[in-house]
């Protein structure tokens, strides 16, 4: 193993190393999945992969031919160009290079595109040659003759996960790629090489599953896209017959370009989208003046850049996308140092049948009032009587049990469930600790309150003396009224920004966790008026999101929230 990832290091650093034919092709799983050809179709109309352009003086590159869905048509296209430019097919020999892990794979796509060149004209001495060349059996991610300085790569990358592939393999992708973190997908390998191989100006098309844009194993994918590349467009396909049989992923097409950040469009398609459709998308897309567009089969927006960073790239329609960009343009996070509003999560325990309860023959002073998701159900805040058995003093530092006998009596007689737990394997000596401290400063503030799951935005307040349990979120703010803030984020715009970024579970329902309201953006607390303040305090104090919701569009500037 360690000879393995020596090999791939030296790759890494772009030194010519053996194939490593020590690790079998065979025993991967291949997650073969063949896209329908009016999808190739639309996929090399996106990248520009066209007839019309010299495409003998340019290099393609397939990274995983599967039974040749791609290369029919590039292949076809290819002939057209050397047809149209004068060329003899030969002069294409290095303009296509395709990989595949398995021979008899590499072996049907030689035939199928052999079959069209020679359909369309091309003698089968010319056509055998041209296809030898352009079709190799290899491992895209390891292989040293994947070329550098590209065009184009297009392709459906396979749909593999990680833990699922040989450890001597996993343990030369991670190595090859350092993108694939976690429980990462092979895919994300393959954008990775496939953009590292891009020239200045090369474009990248894939058909893919759209998890890496979201979830938290894509981190890594995508600051290394906003790093040096241009998200040109993304489309949506989750409902659309794009494979040649069922899938249960999420399907994106993602162009991608070796240039600075410039306009990106976002496009989701409807379950009738087809190839009638893909012409007019194409064309939209490829437009420089068109910002919207809708009809009964697709919807596409064009933003004036994409989003920076490794954060998560929202979710929903083009038109809520668009909206949540100009947003994050205009407005700085609700997270803010300049006026000390900040978000957190209540203490977790690690054993809440010792440690929260309703009573407990204890030091009063122990007793901490504990908010609950339970008293948050109204929109009202009111107390079911809880509290938390604490161990830690106001400087942050776990109390004496000897000067409290009460307490070091209670915890004693509980003395195998605290003692089990992880946190106190850590340190013997703090057995009876929660796995958070508790921040006295934040007993006596007024919070706002957000319940973990909810199909709605729920902000609740506690005008304090209260702490918050793991299950609820919190705001405090040092600048901000935060029945004000509570309108704001009762509204359907703060609806709007967790919903395009967080998880939904079964039923719609939403995490509303720290990481998700961290992204809702906000106007500075001075740029709210006194008339609008009043009136998002009463929608608040009401529980009235519609009247949240209007006061925060005049607010944020914006006239309709979009679908």
């Amino acid at each position: 193993m360690k000879a393995v990832a020596a090999q791939t290091r030296q790759l890494v650093s772009g030194e010519t190393v053996p194939f490593l034919t020590a690790i079998p092709a065979e025993s991967v799983e291949h997650g073969e999945v063949f896209t329908r050809r009016w999808v190739v179709e639309l996929i090399l109309d996106l990248a520009g992969y066209t007839a019309d352009r010299d495409l003998a003086e340019l290099v393609a590159v397939e990274p995983a031919c599967g039974g040749g869905a791609f290369l029919a048509v590039m292949a076809s296209r290819l002939s057209a160009s050397c047809r149209k430019h004068d060329r003899p097919l030969l002069d294409a020999k290095s303009a296509l290079r395709a990989f595949d892990l398995l021979a008899p794979n590499v072996a049907t796509s030689r035939a199928l595109i052999r079959n069209v060149l020679v359909d369309e004209g091309w003698s089968l001495p010319e056509a055998r040659e041209a296809t030898t060349a352009w079709v190799r059996q290899g491992d895209f991610l390891l292989d040293p003759h994947v070329p550098t300085g590209v065009d184009f790569v297009v392709g459906n990358p396979p749909y593999v996960r990680l833990e699922d592939v040989p450890p001597d393999r996993m343990q030369a992708y991670r190595a090859a790629c350092p993108t694939m973190t976690g429980r990462s997908d092979l895919y994300v390998g393959f954008y990775e090489r496939a953009l590292r191989s891009l020239r200045v100006g090369g474009v990248l098309a894939f058909i893919c599953a759209d998890r890496w844009m979201r979830n938290q194993y894509g981190r890594q994918l995508r600051e290394f896209v906003a790093a040096g590349y241009s998200v040109d467009a993304t489309i949506s396909m989750h409902d659309v017959d794009a494979f040649e049989e069922q899938v249960s992923a999420y399907p994106a097409v993602t162009v991608l370009r070796r240039a600075q950040q410039g306009a990106a469009m976002v496009a989701d398609t409807r379950r009738g989208f087809g190839p009638q459709d893909a012409p007019e998308l194409v064309e939209l897309i490829h437009a420089t003046e068109q910002r919207t567009a809708a009809n009964g089969s697709f919807e596409v927006a064009r933003l004036p850049h994409w989003f920076t960073g490794g954060e998560s790239w929202p979710a929903g329609s083009p038109s809520r996308i668009a909206l949540i960009e100009t947003l994050n343009d205009r407005f700085p996070p609700l997270e803010d140092q300049s006026t000390g509003t900040r978000v957190g999560i209540g203490v977790a325990t690690g054993a809440d049948k010792v440690f929260v309860t309703t009573h407990a023959d204890v030091e009063p002073r122990r007793l901490l009032p504990l908010s609950m998701v339970k008293d948050t159900t109204s929109g009202t805040f009111s107390w079911s009587g809880h509290y938390l058995v604490n161990p830690w003093d106001a400087e942050g530092a776990l109390v004496d049990l000897a000067s409290l006998p009460r307490l070091r009596e209670y915890y004693q007689r509980h003395a195998a469930a605290l003692k089990g737990r992880h946190v106190a394997g850590r340190r013997p000596a703090h057995w009876y600790r929660t796995i958070d401290k508790v921040d006295h400063s934040l007993i006596d503030r007024p919070k706002l309150l957000f319940p973990d799951m909810k199909t709605v935005i729920h902000p609740v307040l506690d005008e304090g003396g209260f702490y918050p349990h793991h299950n609820l979120y919190y705001i405090v703010s040092d600048v901000w009224d935060l029945r004000v803030l509570g309108g704001l984020l009762l509204s359907g715009v703060a609806q709007a920004f967790v919903e395009a970024y967080a998880v939904k579970m079964r039923g719609g329902t939403l995490r509303f966790q720290a990481q998700y309201l961290r992204r809702i953006r906000v106007p500075r607390p001075e740029n709210v008026s006194a008339a609008d303040c009043a009136a998002l305090a009463a929608a608040f104090d009401e529980r009235d999101s519609r009247a949240a919701t209007k006061v925060a569009l005049r607010v944020y500037g914006i006239e309709a929230m979009g679908e």
